[in-house]
């Protein structure tokens, strides 16, 4: 007997988690008396609780997905994409202390902190809350991707329409491992051609799933709804502590029966090929090569500074120190469980072949086909509890802007409790907004770069506010708007319109070498496919988001059609990075400066450290305020608008011990791609 596919131990286990974790809300919602509490956990969270609430911020096995899915396409370099940010560990040392030594609620006051005008902070506000929704459908696409695998229908059940999708699938497998062969000939060539475009819409399937994405995606976030509106960023925590712990385990649980199942890892390294075991892709083995990898490095850094739940996360520590700890232990402790996921991406491809329709669905595919009873109820509350914690702090930050940045402008003077009401009837609705756009979504991979993108329309002018007082509120304006367009609304407008993403200048694809087995990209759009999948003479269509940064590259006469995929990710992230940093610089020297005095007001607070007492640190800042200039001798160059400060001891040696960190993991990382070999 079974349960949409679970065995009544693996649905028992399900069932007490959900009970757990509605008991866990209940019980933390007497200690939530008002807005500090709600949103920061009333600045009361110290070292061990940040750990838990970055790790669970940083790493979901949601996650897992988008490493498993991307190392499935691309081998080991395609682990990167949740990679990077072991690169970005140094910068973690910095960044939490800024945003804890600013002593505000959400990222938004910042702009009006800084500027002392609420248009941009309102502005900012408007476009994460949109972004944030964008995210939240994320999680809930992640989940299901995973899920739907392990919960299938046995065949007996299929309808005649599924048998022939499942049927169609198989037949395109055979074909294309025929073709990697050179085995096919006019015949057998068209009918792969048409099976291809099947594939790209996602027509194919290998299995039929009793989950449905709608009803899932309403049940687990009304869960989780629950869950935040009982408890708030405290309850957020706590489950963070737990599901830290199971993130662990189910990032490594596949891995020995994966390794068991295929023979161990001598035959891991005979079936898949031995250029999907390197960390850096070759010329056309994928896109992360060297400089691809530098390009998206430079977009993280500058993306990371402008995320939704930065303010939160780091805000709530009881020092800079604690949240410095936090953020560096929780980011790197998830490098080590990365490695696990690129592990199991690489025996997927060993297992599976490399045909699969949807690698988004890897990591279920491999829980369903190798774990046993019990294991699969684990896995499941894992990959619910990483939405969950995924979710939790994304899901506070943003009734936060909300409330303070949009409701609280708009309707002043309203008693706290009242406030407190807003606070959490936002938090199902941005849960609803989420569903309504994880059933319009499509790639996770593809997702997951864009969204990387359109931080960095925040990021780069959050970066300047902290670092450069000649910063302007209208250059702020200007950057965002142009950049928005520029990276979003153009993008759209071109993927909807019929016309323009059928055009055959924008659905052209990378030029290959004859009789190369590695098969031409897209230079513009995610996928390619003809408009009737039937019909391979008919009009191609581009799907996916439109890469504009391409395009303008195209415009320019550079030659993208020659370019490797690594060199088309390069081309976006550069251009992606360099464009909001350049355009803020420059409209800054043109506009006006912002108030003197409210800016080394700001300045001042930045320069003073975080106390433990809120009564002396309070003190401190009044200090400061009295005397703008009295950290200026920290400044590492005194005689310009940059605000740069000198390293102390505890600076210089959490910096060598991130960087000492990074070279390690990659070492370990390198060193288990070649056992076995």
């Amino acid at each position: 007997m079974t349960f949409f596919g679970l065995r009544p131990l693996d649905a028992s286990i399900l069932l007490f988690y959900v009970v757990a974790v509605l008991a866990v809300g209940r019980w933390l919602s007497h200690q939530v008396k008002g807005e500090n509490d709600f949103f920061l956990a009333g600045r009361k969270l110290g070292k061990w609780f940040q750990f838990f609430l970055n790790f669970g911020n940083m790493t979901d096995p949601g996650q897992a997905t988008v490493a498993a899915s991307s190392v499935y396409r691309q081998g080991a370099s395609g682990g990167w994409i949740v990679m990077i940010p072991l690169l970005m560990s140094p910068a973690y040392w910095f960044l939490p202390a800024w945003y804890r030594r600013v002593r505000l609620t959400t990222t938004a006051d910042l702009f009006d902190d800084r500027f002392g005008k609420r248009f941009l902070a309102s502005l900012y506000a408007v476009i994460i809350i949109s972004v944030g929704a964008l995210s939240i459908g994320l999680g809930n696409i992640i989940a299901f991707k995973t899920l739907a695998p392990i919960m299938v229908k046995p065949v007996a059940e299929y309808t005649a329409k599924e048998r022939q999708t499942v049927a169609d699938y198989g037949e395109f497998a055979q074909l294309r491992q025929a073709r990697q062969q050179e085995k096919l000939g006019a015949p057998q060539t068209a009918r792969y051609e048409t099976l291809k475009d099947l594939y790209d819409r996602g027509f194919l399937l290998p299995y039929v799933s009793y989950l449905s994405p709608l009803p899932f995606y309403l049940s687990s976030s009304s869960l989780i709804a629950i869950f935040l509106v009982l408890g708030g960023l405290q309850a957020s925590a706590l489950v963070d502590g737990l599901q830290a712990v199971l993130t662990i385990i189910v990032s490594f649980i596949l891995v020995p029966f994966g390794l068991h199942r295929i023979g161990g890892l001598h035959e891991l390294h005979r079936k898949v090929p031995e250029v999907m075991f390197l960390i850096f892709g070759g010329a056309n083995a994928g896109e992360y090569t060297w400089y691809s990898i530098a390009a998206f490095l430079l977009v993280s850094v500058v993306g990371t500074v402008g995320a939704t739940a930065s303010m939160a996360v780091n805000g709530s520590a009881t020092t800079e120190l604690a949240a410095r700890l936090g953020a560096v232990t929780g980011g790197i402790t998830k490098r080590f469980v990365t490695i696990a996921w690129c592990m199991c991406g690489l025996i997927a491809v060993a297992l599976f072949g490399p045909n699969l329709s949807d690698p988004d669905q890897t990591w279920g595919l491999l829980t369903r086909s190798l774990l046993p009873l019990g294991m699969i109820g684990l896995m499941i509350v894992g990959i619910l509890g990483g939405k969950l914690a995924y979710l939790g702090a994304n899901s506070i930050g943003l009734s936060a802007l909300v409330v303070r940045n949009v409701y609280r402008p708009l309707l002043p003077g309203k008693s706290d409790r009242h406030y407190m009401i807003v606070a959490r009837v936002t938090i199902p609705v941005f849960l609803l907004i989420g569903v309504t756009v994880a059933v319009y979504m499509g790639s996770v991979v593809a997702l997951t770069k864009f969204m990387i993108v359109i931080l960095v329309l925040w990021g780069a002018p959050i970066f300047l506010i902290f670092k450069w007082r000649r910063l302007t509120d209208m250059a702020v304006r200007i950057e965002v708007i142009a950049c928005l367009f520029f990276i979003a609304v153009i993008p759209l407008i071109i993927s909807s319109t019929p016309v323009l993403r059928q055009a055959a200048s924008l659905t052209v694809m990378t030029t290959v070498s004859p009789g190369s087995h590695v098969e031409s990209v897209p230079v513009f759009f995610e996928e390619v496919v003809h408009l009737n999948p039937g019909d391979l003479n008919s009009p191609r269509e581009g799907l996916g988001h439109f890469n504009i940064e391409v395009y303008l590259l195209s415009l320019m006469g550079m030659p993208v059609r020659s370019f490797t995929p690594a060199g088309l990710l390069t081309a976006r992230y550069v251009v992606d990075a360099l464009l909001p940093l350049i355009l803020l610089i420059v409209a800054s020297y043109f506009t006006r400066p912002a108030d003197p005095e409210r800016v080394s007001r700001f300045y001042a607070r930045m320069k003073t450290p975080v106390l433990n007492d809120p009564a002396a640190d309070a003190a401190a800042v009044q200090a400061s305020y009295a005397d703008p200039a009295r950290f200026d001798h920290t400044k590492l160059f005194p005689s310009s608008n940059w605000e740069f400060t000198k390293w102390d001891k505890l600076d210089t040696f959490g910096f060598l011990a991130c960087c000492a960190s990074v070279g390690v993991i990659l070492l370990i990382f390198k060193a288990v791609l070649m056992l076995g070999s």
